[in-house]
């Protein structure tokens, strides 16, 4: 029996570079509107970027499975866990909630809620892209 490498070089350096991607994409998002914008502007377009990736990581993790696992670590684990913020989402809804509880509160629950509905949407649209559609995968290989 063949046993995988726990540790891939090759991976890490498709992981880095799609996290490069990922990033700069959020921040080409979120710079330009930085100074001097509304107060829930940029938690509003945090709440935005990570719904759409939690769908796009769906998507991915739908249609490639384990079948293609470099591509799946540059776009899902790189590109895509560069791109959503849990950290920047964790920050603003603690300094929204500050100034307006109930709009921090809403805040949380739509990213929680909103991104596992746009997860599990995307893995059903992946699986049809990939036409597996009854497939369903375990939290642990969802990345």
């Amino acid at each position: 029996m063949v046993r995988a490498a726990w540790f891939s070089p090759v991976t890490l350096v498709l992981v880095i570079c799609g996290g490069a991607v990922g990033v700069a994409a959020r921040a080409a998002l979120t710079v330009p509107f930085a100074a001097g914008a509304h107060p829930l502007l940029i938690p509003g377009l945090t709440l935005v970027i990570n719904l759409l990736g939690a769908f796009l990581l769906g998507v991915v993790v739908g249609a490639l499975d384990d079948r293609h696992p470099r591509a799946r670590s540059f776009l899902g684990t790189g590109v895509l866990g560069g791109f959503t913020t849990y950290s920047a989402f964790a920050v603003q809804v603690v300094t929204t909630s500050g100034s307006s509880p109930l709009v921090g509160l809403a805040l949380a629950a739509v990213t929680l809620f909103g991104g596992a509905l746009a997860a599990a949407t995307g893995l059903g649209a992946g699986r049809r892209m990939a036409h597996r559609p009854g497939e369903v995968e375990t939290p642990e290989d969802a990345e």
